[in-house]
């Protein structure tokens, strides 16, 4: 090697013309290479240790600390002794001396690299590693240079990555644990001094935060190497308390002192020092793992630090919280902690009336606004662990003040500056309202006095939620709401307001029915007076009709009263579910209020608001059909209530629940029609379809309004509809015909008339011609598909009469289905159309045609038509390849011996059609259909395969089983292990479960030809994808097949497998082999028998990790 000096100066070249914007890619490879080929030199931590010491190139230290960090971490097995000792010595030397004058990234990874030493050597080599970071932490010079350290060994050492060996991570845990009361009580007093130092009136201890004075003492002024110091212990506590078990080691002074520093987030100072800046807006970067993204104040690097300012001290409230929630996201809480638990809450609530403490409710939300944004999210994040994990533990206690603590959070929830602060809390309030439903169910005898305790903040929650969803209160914030960007969940930003706001309501509701709805109805009312009255101001000239509603305050005062009244028809929908049941009775005179609504649908039809013109077109028009489709919407989530009165109906009552039904067939029958706005159209269309599936009256058919949709339908002007529209009427209409009418006797059914209609509907929807082009067939099959889909579960008789009106429609689809082979797009609405009927109709169509069905599908599947179509992947074609599988799927799990004759033919098409096109490409959706057919196969029809019963086996014995079809079950098998080998971890996943399930319903690991030849080779490949870590997500269920499959024989599997499966091993020798081997406990239970696979799993990783990495011709003792 060249002199150091002339290294150095090279190194230095070489890293400025690497990160210069001129050089080449190639060129980049190159230095590359050439870099880390000078790094796997025998002795280059030397140069690296001069260039540390030598340079202020920030590229070439990194790059040097780097050398260091993969000798440590990958190389030290086969660093020579007095090298280790050497590094041990100079890093830390130079560390201390350079700490100042160093980059803090650079000082971070010097302390990382340091930190990564200990890992391998302390305590044994290394002895003085840890009481050395404890005594810079004492040294108030070094106490931030400590803390680094301190952090980085807790982040490195409690939860280490897999390049350690179990036993080693075990007695690094072991050793940190002995260590922590001291560095609590440590980390304790560094903050109480410097709280006590800079508290008004001297060194006084901080007053408990269960005192009042709590309150009113002002938190202190810190000046910023304080400030920075404390931020340091806090990190420090954050990460200790995300590992370590809640104990006494936690004490109540460590918790108190905690505590008064999250004062600092609520506490709003304009600047803590004179003449600091003022707090600017943007958000904090805080440390990221290691402090790389540490405050620069924390740089330690010899410059002046900036004076401190409210969002520095903010910060230190941030940290202070996120200490909190580590405890507090523990649910496993010993006995001897729950007092300490006690205290936290009393200290938080005196925060949260910190936070809330002025009357007037504009001050408390302007100094929410002034707030730091994160420390408003972590004290939320903390209220929802205790109301979520706590609460229940807390509620009971006299000295907590559950009511008042309830008060607070309404008005923190209410007071938020944010609409995500303001969802989030509302999360907080729809737990505690889970809560307390199951409390009270589960205590019937007190339901009363536990309801009376929170009844008021129950009744406060619902009047505010309603008034938070009322543009006539809020208008300003809900028009800040986004209604047309569409969130992973389909739903704008405005419904997820809504919905989340009416889960509240309908909670309350289930808790309070009574007031809830005494609260709801009068406000929805005075917005439907406003509705109802339009019809005096519509102006008709000529053909146009106008709303005279103009002037700017009016149509603004209109456009919130619409919106308000389609939010508040959302939430009498949404509390429909509350008056059906046991309820119903009880109940019964609020839902007939509610069914006028009934009237309301009418009103908006006759007068067809939708189709007047309005000063504000873009705004009014809108509103206009949504509370119209929203009125509809209301009334059909009352079909329940409505079938429930259908069946208990007294004469007296006959004549009201006929009207309601007729109303809303008049209300949706003017709807259905192709100039009717989409929105409008279909809302009344599901109105009808819940009324004619749901409520079921006998008289429905007879009903004018449902006789002109008869009439419209059969004179093809159906088609004119857009096509969701034209299925649902064509269900609805079905349905009327096909399902049985509830209370009447199977001889009043009157089934041949019915059977008569239902037949002439399909001829008039089936033109006799055939369909006219491709696009007509396909919405004829989807039509078709629908209706078998809504009678699938229904009664026999209703699924013959089905049956019988489609019959000559099926029989022409299949004799189509032939010249429309290669239009995918017309082959994927028939295999659809057919796997309806498969799945509901297949009695009905008789086993001679089914057979006929599927052989003419065996016979159209070519495999060169199979190829074709999924090569076309995510496409129709492929699609179509599913759904054949999925009705093959419906064919074998049949029961009795009708289409057993085809299993031969339906294996063939797997195994040798199907499964060697999809073996060679993803097709991910294609392969998990096939696979769930062959385990469909397997499981429906064991005995194709085994043909013993289960007494024959046990009379047998030990004796040998009889097997058929021996070929074709070990290829399926061969074809599971083989999905094993590949990346799809859904498949993966499916494959494992259906094996498992085969076992545990056939015991498949058992069977004697599968414990000969297959059983060890499945286990080999399960632990090699626990070992390559390539289905990461996936480790718990292969651990427990590997268990299970064991468990068919293990002696078999530590005698013969082991050794077999350890020999096998790449990358590890002898020595290591039989450390592995020794470590695997003979356990059969199985917790440690999947704890020695883990542990297998790992050390091998680690050895392979080490050995890869030593350079050749090492000697390893």
């Amino acid at each position: 090697m060249a002199s150091e000096e002339a290294s150095l100066r090279a190194l230095e070249t070489l890293m400025t013309e690497f990160f210069h914007c001129c050089t080449t890619n190639e060129r980049k490879r190159e230095i590359e290479e050439l870099l880390n080929n000078f790094a796997q030199q025998i002795g280059a931590w030397r140069y690296c240790l001069y260039f540390l010491s030598n340079t202020r190139n920030e590229y070439v230290m990194m790059y040097s600390l780097t050398v260091f960090e993969n000798l440590v971490n990958k190389m030290w097995l086969g660093v020579p002794s007095q090298d280790k000792m050497d590094m041990r010595s100079c890093l830390p030397k130079l560390l201390l001396a350079q700490h100042k004058a160093l980059p803090f990234f650079i000082r971070n990874k010097l302390c990382k690299v340091i930190v990564d030493i200990g890992r391998q050597d302390w305590p044994m080599f290394y002895h003085d590693f840890f009481s050395n970071t404890l005594q810079l932490i004492q040294t108030p010079a070094m106490a931030p240079l400590g803390l680094v350290l301190l952090k980085t060994t807790s982040e490195e050492l409690a939860c280490p990555r897999e390049d350690l060996s179990v036993a080693r991570k075990d007695e690094l845990r072991k050793l940190l644990l002995e260590q922590v009361p001291t560095v609590l009580s440590l980390l304790t007093d560094i903050l109480e001094s410097i709280w006590d130092k800079h508290s008004v009136g001297g060194a006084t201890p901080p007053p408990s935060p269960t005192h009042g004075d709590f309150l009113s003492q002002p938190v202190p002024q810190l000046d910023s190497e304080s400030l920075q110091l404390c931020s340091l212990v806090l990190e420090c506590l954050a990460h200790l308390f995300s590992w370590i078990p809640l104990s006494t080691s936690i004490t109540p002074s460590l918790l108190a002192t905690v505590f008064h520093f999250a004062r600092f987030g609520c506490d709003l100072r304009p600047s803590t020092v004179a003449g600091a800046h003022p707090k600017s807006k943007g958000s904090l970067t805080y440390s990221a793992s290691n402090g790389d993204g540490a405050h620069p104040a924390a740089q330690l690097n010899g410059g002046s630090a900036p004076n401190t300012d409210s969002a520095d001290c903010a910060r230190l409230g941030v940290l202070a919280m996120t200490c909190v929630n580590e405890l507090m996201s523990k649910n496993c809480v010993p006995l001897d902690f729950e007092e300490y638990l006690l205290r936290m809450f009393q200290q938080t609530f005196f925060l949260l009336q910190r936070l809330t403490r002025d009357n007037n409710a504009h001050t408390v939300r302007s100094r929410l606004e002034e707030l730091d944004e994160s420390y408003v999210e972590k004290f939320t994040d903390f209220l929802r662990l205790f109301v979520s994990i706590h609460l229940r533990r807390i509620e009971t206690n006299a000295q907590f003040p559950v009511v008042e603590f309830l008060e607070l959070l309404f008005k923190y929830t209410f007071h938020q500056p944010s609409h995500e602060g303001y969802f989030c809390c509302l999360d907080i309030w729809t737990i505690f309202l889970d809560y307390l439903t199951t409390k009270i169910k589960s205590r019937l005898a007190d339901r009363e006095s536990v309801l009376n305790r929170y009844k008021d903040a129950l009744v406060l929650l619902l009047r505010e939620v309603l008034h938070r969803i009322q543009f006539r209160y809020s208008q300003a914030q809900l028009e800040e709401l986004d209604d047309e960007a569409l969130d992973d969940d389909q739903q704008t930003e405005w419904q997820r307001y809504l919905r989340q706001s009416l889960e509240v309501v309908a909670k309350v509701m289930e808790l309070l029915p009574s007031h809830a709805f005494s609260t709801l109805f009068p406000v929805l009312q005075e917005n439907l007076d406003v509705y109802l009255g339009l019809q005096q101001f519509i102006v008709t000239s000529g053909a146009v009709r106008r709303l005279n509603i103009t002037a700017e305050n009016d149509c603004r005062r209109l456009h919130c009263a619409l919106r308000d009244l389609s939010s508040l028809l959302q939430a009498v929908g949404r509390l429909a579910e509350y008056f059906i049941g046991d309820v119903f009775a009880a109940r019964f005179n609020d839902a007939l209020t509610v069914c006028r609504l009934v009237e309301v649908t009418c009103y908006g039809s006759q007068v067809s608001l939708y189709d007047v013109e309005t000063a504000v077109p873009s705004v009014l028009k809108p509103d206009l059909i949504d509370v119209h489709a929203q009125s509809l919407a209301a009334l059909q989530a009352y079909c329940h209530w409505l079938a429930q009165f259908y069946s208990e109906l007294h004469r007296q009552s006959q004549t009201r629940f006929v009207n309601i039904v007729t109303s809303a067939m008049d209300a949706s029958a003017p709807l259905i029609g192709a100039k009717v706005p989409e929105k409008l159209l279909l809302s009344a269309c599901h109105l009808m379809v819940s009324v004619a599936t749901t409520v079921r009256p006998v008289f429905l058919v007879t009903v004018p309004a449902v006789q002109n949709i008869f009439n419209l339908v059969t004179d093809s002007s159906t088609r004119r509809l857009p096509p969701e529209a034209q299925v649902l009427v064509c269900r609805a209409l079905s349905s009327m015909l096909l399902l049985p009418w509830p209370n009447l006797p199977e001889s009043e059914q009157q089934w041949n008339t019915r059977s008569v209609n239902h037949s002439s509907l399909l001829a008039a929807l089936t033109p006799p011609h055939g369909p006219g082009g491709r696009a007509e067939l396909r919405q004829t099959l989807r039509i078709l598909r629908d209706i078998v889909d809504s009678v699938s579960g229904e009664s026999t008789k209703s699924r013959q009469i089905c049956y019988q009106s489609l019959q000559e429609s099926v029989q022409v689809s299949l004799s189509l289905f032939p010249v429309f082979i290669h239009q995918s797009d017309v082959t994927d609405e028939m295999l659809s159309f057919f796997l309806a009927l498969f799945q509901g109709l297949r009695v009905q169509m008789g086993v001679p045609f089914t057979e006929q069905i599927i052989q003419t599908f065996l016979n159209m599947f070519t495999r060169e038509q199979l190829a074709a179509s999924i090569l076309q992947e995510g496409s129709a074609g492929s699609r179509v390849v599913e759904k054949f599988l999925k009705i093959l799927q419906v064919v074998v799990q049949e029961p009795g011996q009708a289409f057993k004759p085809f299993l031969p033919s339906i294996i063939s098409l797997c195994m040798e059609q199907v499964y060697p096109i999809v073996a060679e490409r993803s097709s991910p959706d294609v392969k998990a259909e096939m696979f769930e057919l062959l385990y469909q196969v397997l499981h429906h029809n064991w005995r194709f395969f085994f043909k013993a019963s289960v007494l024959s086996s046990v009379q047998r014995g030990g004796a040998e089983e009889p097997m058929e079809n021996e070929a074709q079950f070990v290829a399926a098998m061969q074809a599971f292990g083989q999905s094993f080998l590949e990346p799809d971890i859904h498949v993966f996943k499916q494959n494992l479960l259906y094996l498992e399930s085969l076992n545990s319903k056939h015991k498949l690991y058992h069977k004697k030809l599968f414990r000969s030849s297959m059983l060890f080779q499945f286990i080999n490949v399960l632990l090699q994808v626990l070992v390559h870590r390539s289905h990461e997500l996936l480790q718990d269920e292969i651990a427990l097949a590997v268990y299970n499959m064991a468990s068919v024989d293990f002696d078999a599997f530590y005698s013969a497998f082991l050794p077999e499966f350890l020999n096998g091993c790449q990358g590890v020798d002898g020595n290591q082999r039989g450390v592995l081997g020794r470590n695997f406990k003979m356990e059969r239970d199985l917790p440690s028998f999947t704890q020695s696979v883990h542990r297998l799993v790992n050390d091998l990783r680690y050895y392979r990790l080490c050995n890869g990495s030593l350079p050749p011709g090492t000697v390893k003792l």
